[in-house]
This record gives C-alpha cells, sequence and structure tokens, in this order.
C-alpha cells in the first residue's frame, strides 16, 4: 500500500467514526406514556386520539415518543402499569385515573424518580401530581339547576351517572343530589349507571322503562345519555315536543337535536336531526389530555410555574347558545360554532367541545382520526 493510499484510507476511517457519533446537540426524545383506564366509551377514544394527535404535531413529534397502555377499570392493573412504565424509564405519564385515592402510592413513588405525572379529566389527589380538569362540582350543580328550573321545581327525575369511583362521577352526581335535596318537589325516582357510554345509557333506561312508562318521568340528569333517551321516546311515538328536558352531555347526536326544528343540516335523518329538544349541554372537553401532554413537556424543558391544577371552562351550552359549524374550521370554532354537521360527524355519541386556544395543534381531524392540525 503506497503512503498516498495510507493517508487516504486513515482520512475514511476518521470521517466514518465520526459519521457514527451523535453531534452534540442532538437531544434523545422525552419518553411518554399514556395510562388510560376505563375506555368503553366515545369520549375516551376521542381524548386519546387528541393525545396522539398532540405527539405527533410539530411542536412535539421530535420531543416525545408516546406509548400507550389501557388498564380497564382495575385500579391494580393500572398501579402495575404505572411501575412498569417507571422501570421502563418514563420521563412523563399522562393519565386517566380510575380512583382519585388508589394511584397515590404508586404516583408518589414515580415522582421520586423523578417522573412527572399528570393526570387528565379524572384527579389524582398525591400532592407532587398535575391535574387538568373541569370543576366537575360546576358541571353537576349547573346542569341540576337548570333542570330544576325547567320543571318549575318538581317533578320526577331519572339519573344516569358515570364511571363508578372516579372524581369525574363521584363528584358531578354528588353536587347533582345536593341541588335536587333542596327542592321538596324535586324526586329522583331511578339512579342508573351509565358508564359514560350511549349503549349502557340505552340499556339501563329499558330496564327502568319496564317497571315506570314516559309518562312517569318528567326530567332527565344524564352524564352520558341525552341523545339516547331522546331517540328512545321517539321511538316509543312521542313527539318532538313531547321530548323531557334533559341536562346532560355534549355528544354531538345531542346538540343536533338541539338545534331549531327545521334547521337545514347535512346528513340528519331520525333521531339524528334537529328537534329543538329542550337541552342543557356540557362536557369535559377531549382536548384535556392533550393539553396535559403540552403542560408535561413544558415541566420537562424546565418550567417551573405551571400550576399542580389547571381547572379548564366548563363548556355550557344551551337552547339559545347552540350554534352550527358550517366546516368545523379552526376559525370558525374560535368564533363559538359548538356543534358539527351530522354528514362531517357520522357518530351521534361524539363529543363536540374540542376547541381551545391552548391546544391549536389539535382539531377536528385530531378528534376523529389523531391526526394534528400542522
Amino acid at each position: 500500500m503506497t503512503r498516498a493510499t495510507t493517508k487516504w484510507a486513515g482520512a475514511l476511517a476518521l470521517a466514518l467514526s465520526t459519521a457514527l457519533v451523535p453531534p452534540a446537540f442532538a437531544k434523545e426524545k422525552y419518553k411518554v406514556y399514556l395510562s388510560m383506564s376505563y375506555i368503553g366509551n366515545d369520549w375516551q377514544a376521542e381524548a386519546a386520539n387528541m393525545v396522539k394527535a398532540m405527539a405527533a404535531s410539530k411542536t412535539m413529534a421530535d420531543k416525545v415518543t408516546l406509548k400507550v397502555q389501557v388498564a380497564g377499570p382495575n385500579a391494580q392493573r393500572q398501579i402495575q402499569q404505572i411501575n412498569a412504565m417507571v422501570q421502563a424509564g418514563a420521563n412523563a405519564i399522562v393519565v386517566y385515573p380510575i380512583s382519585p385515592t388508589a394511584l397515590n402510592q404508586v404516583v408518589k413513588n414515580a415522582c421520586a424518580k423523578g417522573v412527572t405525572i399528570i393526570a387528565y379529566d379524572g384527579e389524582i389527589t398525591e400532592p407532587c401530581a398535575y391535574n387538568v380538569t373541569i370543576d366537575q362540582t360546576e358541571a353537576g350543580t349547573k346542569t341540576a339547576e337548570w333542570l330544576v328550573d325547567k320543571l318549575g321545581g318538581k317533578g320526577r327525575v331519572v339519573m344516569v351517572t358515570g364511571v363508578p369511583g372516579t372524581s369525574v362521577d363521584t363528584a358531578r352526581t354528588a353536587a347533582a343530589k345536593a341541588v335536587f335535596a333542596k327542592h321538596s318537589g324535586i324526586q329522583v325516582v331511578g339512579e342508573l349507571v351509565g358508564m359514560w357510554s350511549q349503549a349502557v345509557a340505552r340499556t339501563e333506561l329499558s330496564k327502568l322503562l319496564a317497571t315506570r312508562g314516559w309518562d312517569d318521568i318528567d326530567g332527565l340528569w344524564m352524564q352520558v345519555g341525552c341523545y339516547t333517551a331522546d331517540a328512545m321516546q321517539l321511538e316509543a311515538g312521542r313527539t318532538a315536543k313531547q321530548l323531557k328536558p334533559c341536562a346532560g352531555e355534549g355528544s354531538n347526536g345531542g346538540r343536533i337535536q338541539m338545534l331549531p326544528a327545521g334547521t337545514k343540516v347535512d346528513g340528519a335523518n331520525g333521531s339524528y336531526a334537529p328537534m329543538d329538544a329542550p337541552r342543557i349541554s356540557y362536557a369535559s372537553p377531549p382536548y384535556s389530555g392533550a393539553y396535559a401532554l403540552k403542560l408535561a413537556v413544558s415541566i420537562l424543558d424546565g418550567k417551573k410555574d405551571v400550576p399542580h391544577h389547571t381547572t379548564l371552562p366548563l363548556p355550557l351550552v344551551t337552547n339559545d347558545t347552540i350554534k352550527l359549524c358550517e366546516t368545523g374550521s379552526w376559525d370558525e370554532m374560535k368564533n363559538g360554532c359548538n356543534v358539527f354537521k351530522p354528514s362531517v360527524i357520522k357518530n351521534p355519541g361524539w363529543f363536540a367541545s374540542i376547541f381551545s386556544e391552548k391546544t391549536p395543534e389539535v382539531g377536528l381531524n385530531a378528534a376523529l382520526n389523531g391526526q394534528p392540525e400542522d
């Protein structure tokens, strides 16, 4: 081998070895887990889509590797999964907790190892955890007050609650009962566990209606199920003008029913049509998980002033404030539209409160398909 060849080979070897060394400025992505408990409803699927979309957005894609695990309605399984996430090197865990207290010890242990824990919608009471929620007591109180007012302070009410044991269900239900208890004319004639599912609400209402007809019910307070309750009344031969007032969730199907009868909307049919249904509609916004992920990353980036409890605005919509989105664009939602055409949203159980200026990375495509806006 000539001297020139040797010199060239050495230079090549040096260049190759240098290329294999990561640049000093290259930063390893944060390892973030999404820990979900109960997922058997439309809201949970939509919220998970928005978390995934946030992780895939331009602001996050180079920073975050997201992994998703589902524990189901089993606190012990969620504890085991969170332990495993910590052992696998998680930097942060975004969690929908099955209980406000059952995860406290595993969360405390995770915090002690430097893992950021942030819950969305449901709360974790361990002080080191961060929480992103609406005021669930306010939600239960305002919706129950609306129903009492609609009934003139007297009537027979059926309650359909959510997933037992969660902070969301506990706070909402207790608040509504406290309102009803203040009015001697209000009688709660049924309390059903609806699991935040339109399908479960139908099943439980059907059982109740086997012994009590619609004429024996004056109003409904439902964490999820107003859309289904109206559909069942129509199926039973009642007219749109005979629908019982319902204080319930922010499903798109329920909000379409709230629109004035005769409103022209593409794709409307049957119970998924405008009928001026008497309603107050609220929701924990599905973007809460995406915002929790955004906050978690800001904490990992060194932001010091993130509050341990972030309370999101409560989205309340009545027949007076219902506003149809013509296209579902970001600008249109920013201007206050709050229900989407059935031709855009095929699933009536899908939740419509997806807009927040805090999360411009995620919008309609995020909620539907897990795709970011950018």
